[in-house]
């Protein structure tokens, strides 16, 4: 549920950039330049949703790490600690 969320505000983000791209050019010459705020301001609250809702899914862990350099995934990958040697002792 929540990974489709974040698609649709992704796709919706998407589709808002680009109305924003076609005011632009659309009102080059206009001095009505209402429209291509709006999309801006869209966009904001949209990356804004987009970004709470990431925050939101990995909090809850709705949303987990599959990175291959994980640690918590993939304990195997990690560089063992080797531990300092003792001083040797002093030879007669």
């Amino acid at each position: 549920m929540l990974k489709t969320l974040m698609l649709i505000l992704l796709i919706a983000l998407i589709a808002s950039l680009f109305g924003g791209l076609n005011f632009l050019v659309k009102d080059l010459g206009g001095s009505n330049k209402k429209r291509l705020l709006y999309a801006l301001g869209l966009r904001v609250t949209l990356a804004v949703m987009l970004v709470f809702t990431i925050i939101y899914g990995a909090y809850t862990g709705q949303i987990k790490s599959q990175a291959p350099w994980d640690k918590q995934l993939h304990p195997e990958n990690v560089a063992p600690s080797v531990a300092p040697a003792a001083p040797a002792a002093p030879k007669p």
